[in-house]
């Protein structure tokens, strides 16, 4: 007889060992993108399901993340705007489903963290369909949070975190991760956040870190040292005319773009000269073919570079606006190359020598003291010291174009009532233009990063829109200008002066200013008009810095500003500082119409032509506070500027 107690038992041992010996189901990024991912009208102009024809540039990263694909690191240069965030989304997600386990997902800040948690993460998790059943929506014994989404079943969690908080990166092993926004990551109190991101990986044998950035300046930046070091490949397309693979670069839209017709913008074929339209793009996108440079790394390292021009997101025409519009102005450009050609912006590290600009001054046609014609906005950089305060006065125009008006020094400190004396005869005072009319200085930016409390004593007398307050920040990632967030004192008080204190981006405007100083066009937008009379000292100071490697304890290598031991810095200090104060005056964005009622204001004769004997005897006066300057001869040099103020009050009255 059959003992169906014993069959049972066999079949349930065969069942059972049929499910544990069964192969896994393949961990396929790209069939999961396309069978759960769903983009809003509020995410993309393409709203709708995952468009695989549409993207199909992102299909061999997709592959290369999963595990089948034997690589370690996978490494995306982009542009900015161009789906990364997408795609580290698919992978985070189909990892959690397909194949769970601990995931890792590391932002530049914490603020950043907690921003993708909310908008990117939590939307997703609740609108997939594979996730939402699987995740639970409401805190649960701590397995849901902001930084810590945490599976039903508990087989995986992610660990979301700040590469600025070294205690979020420590004590974990991961088997995935993706290092976001990875070329803004900066160095934390425990040394290079990269390496310790790298190390949360190092144990599991198939791990699988996804690197991600949109590029910033070289040398230094992060996910350019990772593309270089990986495969380095590149998104091939055919020519639509004879079938030519090549690589969309570029350069080669722009040796023949037409200035004046922006909207003609295209690539020239290489191979047979015919041009490569954006009504092309859909058709060869279609087809393309990703190539590695450096294919002996494909094993461990795929690295893939990726562009706007392959993006229906952006048109050719727009990039070409964007190139024109960003033309001549370093900080533009900066921004041009890293969010729309998705390459990192090569640094300048050397400013020109001191005498070459010093030399190009001595053949200017104005004086220091006095502003040339096109240039009616003026704004000065104030700089304290422990026993003095240096300024100077900068004149600005149309085009991003400068010049420096005077440079000078107020013995004493900033708490003493002498030194704030002074100042506010600086404001008060103003500097003839071109037309002998007196302009005073439209808004006045001092540093208060020192002895902020006596800086603000003498600022608060002032309005808001006269007098700042400004500080440097040296990450290259930084915005132009930012107002502080709710500053603090020691007793956790917000103060006062919070409201009117900037940070300025100090790193990106050493750079801009660097490279406009070696412009001699003075037509050339960015260009920095410089005047006859400054000492040697002054130019000394405005190329007193450079950008240096240094190589922390850690080993990690970071690109920093250093100056000359020897040689104090207060000229370029005082510069961008100056340059701070017309950021928050708008004049990089001030539209034609209002440079046009500037100029009818300011560039044209006073009203009262007789002038101001006393106005035009200080005008006369050498600046005697300046370093370097020579002393006054106590005996003589008073009756010498009288008699030059009385030959000006004579030509002036003729």
């Amino acid at each position: 007889m059959l003992d169906i107690s014993v069959t049972s038992a066999e079949w349930m041992v065969h069942d059972v060992l049929a499910d544990v010996l069964e192969p896994p189901p393949p961990v396929d990024y790209l069939t999961w993108a396309v069978e759960n991912i769903e983009f809003s009208e509020r995410e993309s102009e393409f709203s709708g399901p995952y468009n695989r024809q549409r993207f199909r540039y992102f299909d061999e990263i997709l592959r290369a993340l999963s595990p089948d694909d034997p690589c370690r690191i996978v490494s995306l240069a982009k542009s900015a705007q161009l789906g990364g965030t997408v795609l580290a989304n698919i992978f985070t997600g189909g990892s959690m489903d397909m194949d769970p386990g601990d995931f890792l997902y590391v932002h530049p800040t914490e603020e950043n963290a907690r921003r993708w948690s909310k908008m990117k993460l939590q939307p997703m998790l609740k609108g997939t369909t594979a996730l939402k059943n699987i995740f639970p929506m409401k805190a649960r014994d701590g397995q849901d949070s902001v930084f810590y989404k945490e599976r039903r079943d508990g087989r995986g969690a992610i660990l979301i975190s700040g590469a600025n908080s070294p205690a979020s990166l420590s004590q974990v092993s991961m088997s995935r991760q993706v290092q976001d926004d990875l070329a803004k990551w900066d160095m934390n109190s425990a040394g290079d956040p990269e390496n310790q991101a790298d190390s949360r990986s190092q144990g599991r044998e198939f791990a699988k870190i996804f690197k991600i950035s949109t590029p910033m300046v070289i040398p230094g930046c992060r996910i350019t040292k990772n593309f270089e070091d990986g495969s380095q490949e590149f998104p091939y397309v055919p020519c639509p005319h004879c079938e030519f693979m090549q690589v969309l670069e570029w350069e080669n839209m722009l040796q023949s773009l037409d200035e004046d017709h922006p909207e003609r913008a295209h690539f020239t074929c290489p191979e047979c000269g015919c041009a490569i339209e954006d009504h092309h793009r859909a058709d060869i996108i279609s087809r393309v073919e990703w190539r590695a440079a450096n294919p002996k790394m494909k094993r461990y390292h795929r690295s893939f570079y990726l562009w706007s021009a392959y993006s229906p997101l952006q048109s050719f025409e727009r990039i070409a606006r964007s190139w024109l519009a960003a033309k001549g102005d370093p900080p533009k450009e900066q921004t041009f190359w890293n969010d729309v050609v998705g390459k990192a912006y090569r640094v300048l590290g050397e400013a020109p020598p001191w005498e070459d600009i010093r030399d190009r001054a001595s053949e200017s046609d104005y004086a220091h003291g006095t502003i040339p014609a096109g240039y009616p906005l003026l704004t000065c950089g104030v700089d304290c010291q422990g026993d003095r305060v240096e300024w100077q006065v900068v004149a600005w125009g149309r085009n991003k174009r400068r010049a420096v008006v005077e440079y000078g020094v107020f013995n004493g400190h900033i708490s003493e009532e002498q030194c704030q004396t002074k100042l506010n005869g600086l404001l008060r005072q103003g500097y003839r233009n071109a037309y002998g009319r007196k302009i005073e200085i439209d808004l006045l930016a001092i540093d208060g990063n020192a002895y902020t409390e006596d800086v603000w004593d003498w600022a608060r007398r002032h309005p808001a829109a006269r007098v700042i307050m400004v500080r440097g920040v040296h990450p290259e990632s930084a915005p132009l200008l930012a107002q502080v967030k709710k500053e603090r004192n020691r007793r956790g008080k917000i103060v006062r002066y919070s409201k009117r204190f900037y940070n300025f981006a100090s790193s990106v405007l050493k750079m801009g200013l660097y490279r406009n100083l070696k412009k001699t066009d003075p037509e050339e937008r960015g260009f920095i008009a410089l005047p006859k009379g400054l000492e040697d000292e002054f130019y000394r100071q405005m190329t007193a810095e450079t950008r240096k490697a240094q190589k922390a304890k850690s080993g990690f290598t970071r690109y920093l500003w250093v100056k000359d031991p020897n040689q104090a810095n207060e000229g370029l200090d005082t510069h961008l500082q100056a340059e701070a104060a017309a950021i928050r005056l708008g004049v990089r964005n001030l539209p034609d119409t209002e440079w046009d009622r500037l100029m009818a204001e300011r560039e044209c004769p006073p009203e009262d032509v007789q002038g101001d004997f006393e106005d035009l005897l200080m005008a006369a006066r050498p600046n005697v506070d300046m370093p370097g300057a020579a002393p006054e001869n106590e005996e003589t040099s008073d009756a010498q500027a009288k008699k030059r103020a009385r030959s000006k009050w004579r030509n002036r009255t003729q």
